[in-house]
């Protein structure tokens, strides 16, 4: 399951964490994918799927408190497995941090960042 990039980013739309998994990404590509994305997410209702199709991937997205956690995969991947990887990583990082929040990534963004390939590298 290749994921092509994890993004945290608040309700309010400020960016807190960005992981991209490869390198065929330019810095105009990636700052084109975090605008279009995160608006694109934070511009559903709650009640909407949290897999959209976006250009030539698939968005799969989950809300914890005041984060989304959006991962970008292939069209052919697994939505459902994608979003249990984003509920493991929300499940390490809350034992982590006992109980984290979105000031604790603000914060120990390095530790966020170092768990953030944990569950996706394992696979």
């Amino acid at each position: 399951m290749p994921v092509k990039f994890m993004l945290l980013v608040s309700r309010q739309g400020k960016i807190r964490l960005t992981k991209w998994f490869g390198s065929d990404w330019s810095t105009k590509e990636k700052t084109k994918v975090v605008k279009d994305v995160s608006t694109t997410v934070l511009g559903r209702k709650a009640k909407m799927c949290n897999v959209l199709e976006f250009k030539d991937y698939k968005v799969v997205y989950r809300r914890y408190a005041s984060l989304f956690f959006i991962a970008g995969i292939d069209n052919d991947d697994n939505e459902l497995l994608t979003l249990e990887v984003i509920h493991r990583y929300v499940e390490i990082l809350d034992k982590w941090f006992m109980n984290v929040c979105e000031l604790d990534i603000i914060f120990n963004f390095q530790q966020a960042y170092t768990i953030i390939g944990s569950p996706i590298n394992a696979r």
